[in-house]
């Protein structure tokens, strides 16, 4: 009999999320995030040369013979719920995960070696809605070089490195400057998107395309799980503070029956969020029931993380509604998370398949 998984939080995570939440304390407070979100640049590049060049934290997946930490994924899902905390602004799941996931299928040592320093930022040029398995628009291979039109590819612009798969089977990388990227407009201002244009841009081959962007599209998606934990369990956390502050006929709003239950009901969802969330990172940590847990986690996630957004925002009231709060940065964050790597009905439709249990 096989011993049973261990969902609890190593001392070696706990921290990894000591270290990060610190950081993200110092460096990443909510007026900024809203003030960068206003710019035309949302990401924030000196956070994420922090986190990478100061921490080592973009080379947590990858083998130390690449220049990484080679730790693994349950550590980079700390790491992406404290930045699911913070809303920050920065590319660490579309780069340090699945970028990288991609670029370890193709055993591209070059590539790997620069992303886990910190030194480029890689994006793989796929939609952030395509969940893995799914169909994905492909750029035209001609003559060495690559062209077409790719949309809704998230962080594209701080890209340094664009990872494209092409209609003959291959996985390319192509500068980024060698790309027209344009800003697209998005709901969640702190993870944007744009449309990449390749008009005869000279490209790398790496390898082949399907197993990699699945690989990548899966790890994406398994840790997502943990930015929208770290998302939900904030906006609890807050809404829980405020509540005991704010006071209606001289009594702490927080201590009226209904509101008591309505909180009491989400932390429920949240700790069922956790172990989903760390089940996730776990299986992909271990590779063992892989496909079924990151399904499980994300037809579970969205639905949650939605609601403690939408619950922040309703049980702050009047102040909730404002552009100098965060929690609307919350609530989009959410919301635009509940399509990425594939919709919650998505999962379920691939968890049924895996299980053998489709529809009559």
């Amino acid at each position: 009999m096989s011993a049973q998984t261990d969902l609890l939080y190593s001392e070696e995570e706990e921290a990894v999320r000591a270290a990060v939440r610190d950081l993200l304390t110092d460096h990443c407070d909510a007026a900024g995030v809203i003030t960068r979100s206003e710019s035309d640049a949302p990401h924030d590049l000196s956070l994420w040369k922090s986190l990478t060049e100061g921490m080592g934290l973009a080379g947590l997946l990858i083998p130390e013979e690449y220049g990484g930490q080679g730790a693994g994924h349950r550590e980079a899902a700390v790491v992406l719920e404290e930045l699911g905390r913070a809303v920050a602004p920065v590319p660490y799941l579309t780069s340090a995960v699945v970028a990288t996931e991609a670029l370890l299928a193709c055993d591209a040592a070059d590539l790997l070696a620069e992303l886990a320093g910190g030194r480029r930022i890689g994006v793989l040029a796929v939609g952030l809605h395509t969940a893995p398995g799914a169909r994905h628009t492909t750029a035209r291979i001609e003559h060495g070089a690559l062209r077409g039109e790719l949309t809704g590819i998230a962080d594209a612009a701080a890209a340094d490195v664009l990872l494209v798969p092409a209609d003959d089977g291959g996985l390319y990388a192509v500068e980024a400057g060698a790309a027209t990227v344009t800003p697209q407009v998005s709901l969640d201002l702190t993870r944007p998107l744009a449309t990449v244009v390749l008009d005869g841009a000279p490209a790398r081959r790496l390898g082949d395309a399907a197993p990699a962007v699945r690989r990548a599209l899966r790890a994406g998606a398994g840790l997502l799980v943990s930015e929208q934990l770290g998302l939900a369990d904030w906006t609890l956390t807050e809404t829980v503070r405020y509540l005991k502050e704010r006071k209606q006929f001289n009594r702490p709003v927080g201590g009226f029956q209904a509101l008591k239950h309505r909180l009491a009901h989400l932390w429920l969802e949240i700790a069922h969020l956790r172990a989903a969330a760390r089940n996730a990172a776990d299986a992909l940590a271990t590779g063992q029931d892989t496909d079924v847990a990151v399904a499980v986690a994300q037809a579970y996630a969205a639905p949650v993380a939605v609601h403690a957004a939408e619950e922040a925002l309703q049980l702050h009231g009047g102040i909730g509604m404002t552009w100098e709060h965060p929690v609307h940065l919350y609530l989009k964050r959410a919301k635009a998370d509940s399509i990425a790597y594939g919709t919650a009905g998505a999962h379920r439709e691939a968890l049924a398949a895996l299980v053998d249990l489709q529809a009559p």
